[in-house]
């Protein structure tokens, strides 16, 4: 049981029930969803294929949509692409053009008005690179700075330019509703800049009456790093989207970035996910590179919560693979964990409340006597979530009778939420934890285990026992 959650987006290689299944089978504990390739047709056919497989293998798997974000687009191209080459003149227009060699268009009106002279726009992930030279009436003058493929409808990334576009598009607040008829469990939110577009969504979920999803800010720009703290504060969690990133950011930056939004996340018991590229090379190979062993297992040794793949499993040869392969780094990296570190720093940072000092004894307990799992009955899920925050040595069993709280805790770093009926006494809870111990790990008699929660059940809101079982 790898405590490091993985994240696997769907598309054409992925959308089959039995490929679902096998990448179930094989550690994904959350499938994600892009909504900027994504129909509803395509949303419903996935969450009731989940739905299914949840039901056949008795798994809790979640569902992640991830918005479209305020963005510019490519328009039409002859052929759908063209090959924008280094050191020519290129127009841009703002009108519908036929895009060819020496032209396109970008569907954003205040083009014109908005960028200035010497402003960067980057194409195809940045690996296209055009400089503001003047502008006309209805189009830009470009120099194209490092050339390459353009595609019609991706995305364009103008930089160091505040667009004039509403965070939440018609678009995605369609889907956002729709996602709520579906009962999604994580809302990624893209391109956040700051804690008022997590607020823009969060009242647009009260407004649904929807207190279930979690919202995860996709960090993806230098504004979002400026507002990190504020972002953290008023999210579930975070994304960072390291390819997003490396368009708007120095490359260089981009490993820094990762560790301390990772760091920053845990001191406020939020969610961390790295993402892009982790496996990239695996959309054609077998095996990964020996560079994406090291920055999976780097991204656990920070003690991330979750890594996630894109390509890998949307349009790479081997899903499947992927995710095994994936699967072996977390198990193997697991077991370097600085452990005693992790405890040491959170109770730096931990308010000392009951739940939060029970919480760390838990964990400290866990470790010295290396206690083969937790198990934590609870109703909100608080608890699970406050003793993922000092990385435990050993996995948490968090035992829900409620399914929304069993799949919110699908990203928590160490946390195998699971169904249950609601335990009445703690001899209930006692017999419960040895049978779902059982079935989740490899367990021998004399092994021990801590039981931990809140009790009379839900008459208290905070955690106030540990208790400390052998088999």
């Amino acid at each position: 049981m790898n405590k490091t959650k993985i994240i696997a987006t769907v598309g054409p290689v992925s959308n089959s029930t039995e490929k679902l299944e096998q990448l179930i089978k094989n550690g994904v504990d959350v499938f994600r969803i892009n909504l900027s390739y994504a129909t509803k047709e395509f949303c419903l056919d996935i969450k009731e294929k989940l739905d299914y497989l949840n039901q056949k293998l008795n798994t809790n798997i979640a569902l992640m949509f991830d918005t479209c974000g305020p963005e510019v687009r490519v328009g039409r191209i002859h052929e759908k692409e063209a090959e924008l080459i280094t050191d020519t003149k290129i127009r841009i227009y703002t009108d519908d053009v036929l895009g060819d060699q020496t032209k396109f268009s970008l569907d954003y009106k205040r083009l014109i008005k908005d960028v200035n002279y010497d402003t960067i726009i980057k194409l195809s992930n940045g690996k296209v690179e055009l400089q503001v030279l003047d502008k006309g009436n209805d189009y830009l003058l470009c120099l194209v700075i490092k050339g390459g493929i353009v595609r019609e409808n991706s995305i364009a990334n103008i930089l160091d330019v505040d667009l004039d576009l509403p965070f939440i598009s018609e678009k995605d607040k369609d889907f956002i509703k729709f996602a709520d008829e579906l009962n999604i469990d994580f809302l990624c939110l893209s391109a956040v800049e700051s804690h008022e577009h997590i607020l823009e969504a969060n009242d647009l979920l009260i407004d649904l009456g929807n207190n279930h999803m979690s919202i995860i800010a996709k960090i993806q720009n230098e504004q979002a790093i400026t507002n990190i703290d504020e972002i953290i504060n008023a999210s579930d969690g975070v994304l960072i989207s390291r390819g997003d990133l490396g368009i708007e950011v120095p490359m260089e930056r981009i490993p820094g970035i990762q560790k301390t939004i990772v760091s920053k996340c845990q001191d406020k018991g939020k969610i961390s996910i790295v993402a892009t590229e982790m496996m990239a090379s695996m959309e054609n190979n077998l095996v990964p590179t020996r560079a994406e062993v090291s920055d999976v297992a780097n991204a656990v040794l920070d003690g991330t919560d979750a890594v996630m793949l894109s390509g890998e499993t949307t349009i790479g040869k081997y899903p499947v693979e992927t995710v095994i392969a994936m699967e072996k780094i977390l198990e193997s990296a697991e077991h370097d964990i600085e452990y005693i570190e992790f405890i040491d720093k959170a109770l730096k940072t931990e308010n000392k409340d009951i739940t939060g000092l029970i919480a760390h004894s838990v964990t400290d307990a866990a470790l010295y006597l290396k206690c083969k799992a937790i198990f934590t009955p609870t109703m909100s899920g608080y608890t699970a979530r406050k003793i993922s925050r000092f990385r435990p040595y050993c996995p948490i069993i968090a035992a829900s009778p409620d399914i929304e709280t069993v799949k919110s805790l699908q990203l928590y770093f160490g946390v195998y939420p699971i169904l249950i009926n609601e335990p009445k006494t703690i001899d209930r809870v006692i017999e419960l934890s040895k049978k779902h111990i059982k079935d989740k790990i490899d367990i021998n008699p004399k092994d021990k285990y801590i039981i931990t929660g809140g009790y009379p059940f839900k008459e208290v809101k905070y955690t106030n026992f540990m208790k400390i079982e052998e088999m």
